[in-house]
C-alpha cells in the first residue's frame, strides 16, 4: 500500500465492521482475504492491526472507524482486550483508565486497593482520589477491609469502578 494519511473513509475502504471485529474489504497480499478478520494478538491479549507499515492497536481503529478520531485514552468498559463491540469502548482520560484497571499482578491481598500492614499486622485500605493517596482505615478482617475498599470505589469511581 502507498502511504495514506489515516482517514475515516481510508479506514472504510480497508474494512467493514461486524461484532467487534475489523474485516478485509481489499487485499493487497496473498496472505490477506477479502472478509477475513484483520489483525493479530499481542502478549497483552490485544489484537493488532498494521497499515501502511504502522501497527495501530484494533479497538482504536474501531473507534476512529465508527467516529472519525483517536482519543488519548480509549477504555474496554468490560475490562476484557479482546472485546473490541463498539458499545464496549468509551472515549476516558488516563485517571478513569486507571480507575477501569484490573487487579494487579503484584497484589498479594487479592483484593483492589487493599494492603498487608505487617507492623499492624492488619489489612489496610488506600484509594487515589484525584491523584492523592487517601488512607480509609486498618481491619484485622481481610473481607471487611474489601468492602470498605468497594464501597471507596463505587462511591469516588462510579461507573468506572472495576473491584476485580
Amino acid at each position: 500500500m502507498i502511504a495514506q494519511i489515516l482517514t475515516k473513509e481510508y479506514l472504510h475502504t480497508l474494512f467493514d465492521y461486524k461484532d467487534g471485529e475489523l474485516l478485509w474489504k481489499v487485499s493487497n497480499n496473498r496472505k490477506i482475504k477479502i472478509g477475513s478478520i484483520a489483525g493479530s494478538f499481542d502478549s497483552a491479549g490485544y489484537k493488532n492491526i498494521k497499515i501502511c507499515g504502522k501497527t495501530y492497536k484494533n479497538h482504536r481503529l474501531i473507534y476512529f472507524w465508527h467516529y472519525g478520531y483517536f482519543p488519548k485514552y480509549i477504555d474496554h468498559i468490560d475490562g476484557n482486550p479482546s472485546n473490541n463491540k463498539i458499545h464496549n469502548l468509551r472515549e476516558v482520560n488516563q485517571t478513569k483508565n486507571l480507575q477501569n484497571a484490573k487487579l494487579s499482578k503484584n497484589n498479594s491481598s487479592g483484593f483492589k486497593n487493599v494492603y498487608w500492614n505487617k507492623a499492624a499486622k492488619k489489612w489496610q485500605v488506600y484509594c487515589r482520589i484525584e491523584g492523592i493517596l487517601k488512607y480509609f482505615g486498618i481491619y484485622d478482617d481481610l473481607k471487611l477491609a474489601d468492602l470498605v475498599a468497594t464501597e471507596v470505589r463505587n462511591k469516588y469511581f462510579g461507573q468506572y469502578a472495576r473491584h476485580f
